[in-house]
């Protein structure tokens, strides 16, 4: 237990799947959490339970495709804690598409500003932040291994997760290089039971369509035969959250049950 103590972390898409789980690990362990999301009864449900529980939580509407939106964030988080330690990039859609030919131009867009001008504005705003304030920090950004390998039916969304990863090695050698005690890496989960895979099905939109079924899938596809759940990827988060990790950054941490390693 402790292992964050201390540290203000901020989780955008924060409210539920692999960016919940993030939040409930991170507050367990001593964090001071700043949940984002579009999701908000979800995400204030989340905040008070956290806070019941004698934890510390916030929670803020936040299209992070927004600039204005992450500098009203990142000011009110400097106004709360005066710091800023951990910053997950976590929101993201993904939206499928039986060929490139036929996606529309609209979607690929739609995509490409929340999976990657998401990222791009948060580590913008955030490491600024985190520079200022000069106690370091980690910045996660949630990749896939769709940003490992291609799928047939996600090109545009592999193109955004590809994106994150080389985004995030060339930001963690910036930060070295400044040696402002900021490091950067990306977290690729495998085939993990989150919301995602309504949207993807949907065009990036909640919907009543049923997801795949995703034992059957890793049965087939995953070598250690089952799924991922979102606290698989949270305990990966919380260790290059923590001081643990401290001599890691520019690297990507692959939680896939060994599916990108076929």
């Amino acid at each position: 237990m402790g292992r964050v103590s201390g540290k203000v972390a901020l989780v955008t898409g924060g409210a539920s799947g692999i960016g919940a789980a993030s939040v409930e690990l991170l507050a367990r362990e001593g964090a001071a959490v700043v949940i984002t999301d579009v999701q908000d009864d979800k995400g204030r449900a989340l905040a008070e339970a956290i806070v019941a529980a004698g934890g510390k939580a916030r929670y803020y509407h936040h299209d992070v495709t927004s600039e204005e939106a992450w500098v009203v964030i990142i000011a009110d988080v400097k106004a709360a804690f005066g710091r800023l330690d951990i910053l997950v990039n976590n929101a993201g859609i993904g939206i499928s598409s039986p060929s490139i030919t036929t996606m529309s131009l609209e979607d690929f867009r739609r995509q490409q500003a929340v999976n990657v001008e998401g990222v791009f504005l948060g580590v913008k705003h955030g490491l600024t932040f985190m520079r200022a304030a000069g106690h370091g920090g980690s910045i996660i950004n949630i990749s896939s291994v769709a940003g490992l390998k291609g799928s047939p039916t996600l090109a545009a969304y592999s193109a955004t997760k590809g994106a994150v990863r080389l985004f995030s090695k060339a930001v963690a050698l910036e930060c070295a290089a400044a040696r402002d005690g900021v490091r950067v890496n990306s977290v690729h989960p495998g085939i993990i039971e989150t919301p995602i895979w309504v949207g993807i099905i949907n065009g990036g939109e909640g919907g009543s369509n049923a997801p795949p079924d995703l034992e059957a899938l890793s049965s087939a596809v995953v070598p250690v035969g089952v799924k991922g759940l979102p606290e698989d990827i949270a305990k990966g988060v919380l260790w290059l959250a923590s001081d643990e990790s401290s001599y890691v950054t520019g690297s990507e941490l692959v939680i896939d049950g060994g599916f990108s390693a076929r």
